[in-house]
């Protein structure tokens, strides 16, 4: 009797919970795998979502090229006449492994047919990139640049580069948040064990990455983090660096460590706290951060209402002006652009919502921030 108390995993209860475990890992590798090879459906998109007339599109603007790799972003203007606008730095998702700013076309698109904003939809290198051996910082260093890019030259599209919001979903909510929170950790040291800091795929000319961070410069005034990865560090003691993860046979490469072969979240648990946002929130007292929305929908199974949940009240306990909203009966990547079967989602259906309320925060962000909006 006393044997058989202390050798559950042989009970039936406990063969049933391990069968229900890996019924949901399945399932949620089918998910993965299907916001992957989400339809993109462009050409059925309503005039009301994304009305031409009402801005100027740039597509394709190079901003940056790392070790020779060129990266580029899309720019939409408004044509209300307006002599500069706030502007909304796009990050798009997909696990750091697949998808580019194309899956952002049709929310850009929205956004400039309905709200007063420059939107620059941006592209930045991936895991599998350069033969798989992209390391998840230098991903980091992509959208650091990305945003000096637009603070140097988008006043060339009718831009304001003194009023910048960040917004990403899913992985491009997380590089949005590391903008946030870690923006002033650059360095133009290699990143590394001692050095955990930064260096941004772009810089403005004459300047060095120490120099950017003592003048601020990556420092915005908005951010809206849709269904973001805030916790690296837990997601690869999860098994994201393992074949558990789909996107790395759908972005046709072979799992590997985020930081290369030689390093591992066991062995080396601070290289992935430091690309967490989770464990990097500076209090209120040290470092205000700007206001934030985090948006998720309540049946998202790959960053849970309980993640997101708990992300919003670190923000909150540290004193940060932060937002939250909970889409009904979504699942993940309800802002892709096109259609998806499986997860049941599609941007006609279910994105205009949810970027409702995105513009609605920001107008009153902007509004409160220039008294003038």
């Amino acid at each position: 009797m006393g044997v058989n108390a202390i050798r559950p995993d042989h009970s039936s209860e406990a063969i049933a919970k391990r069968a229900a475990s890996s019924l949901r890992q399945a399932l949620l590798s089918v998910l993965l795998i299907a916001l992957a090879l989400s339809s993109c459906s462009e050409h059925q998109e309503l005039r009301q979502n994304n009305d031409p007339d009402r801005y100027t599109v740039v597509e394709d603007v190079l901003w940056g090229s790392p070790a020779g790799f060129d990266l580029s972003m899309d720019i939409y203007t408004p044509k209300s006449g307006k002599d500069a606008y706030p502007v909304v730095v796009m990050f798009h998702g997909g696990g750091w492994l697949v998808n580019d700013k194309s899956i952002m076309h049709q929310a850009s698109a929205y956004l400039a047919t309905h709200g007063e904003y420059v939107i620059c939809n941006v592209d930045y290198r991936l895991l599998a990139d350069n033969n798989n051996s992209v390391t998840l910082n230098q991903i980091v260093d992509d959208a650091f640049g990305a945003v000096l890019w637009v603070k140097d030259h988008i006043g060339n599209y009718g831009g304001d580069g003194g009023r910048i919001a960040v917004t990403g979903d899913s992985a491009g909510g997380h590089l949005s948040a590391m903008i946030v929170n870690l923006g002033d950790r650059l360095s133009s040291a290699p990143f590394s064990q001692t050095s955990p800091n930064f260096q941004p795929s772009y810089l403005p000319a004459g300047t060095t990455a120490e120099e950017v961070a003592e003048q601020g410069g990556l420092g915005v005034q908005a951010a809206i983090l849709s269904y973001g990865a805030f916790d690296v560090y837990q997601g690869a003691v999860d098994g994201f660096e393992s074949l558990r993860n789909p996107f790395w046979l759908v972005s046709g490469s072979l799992p590997r460590g985020l930081f290369g072969n030689d390093q591992n979240v066991t062995e080396h648990p601070e290289l992935y706290r430091a690309l967490s946002p989770a464990h990097n929130i500076p209090h209120a007292s040290e470092r205000l951060l700007p206001p934030q929305l985090l948006t998720v929908g309540t049946d998202d199974p790959v960053t849970t209402p309980a993640s997101v949940q708990a992300y919003f009240q670190k923000l909150e306990l540290a004193g940060h002006p932060v937002s939250y909203w909970e889409y009904d009966g979504r699942s993940h990547a309800f802002l892709d652009s096109g259609s998806n079967r499986i997860l049941g989602n599609s941007f006609e259906a279910d994105a205009p919502e949810a970027l409702d309320v995105m513009i609605r925060f920001l107008d009153g962000v902007f509004a409160s921030a220039s008294g003038t909006f």
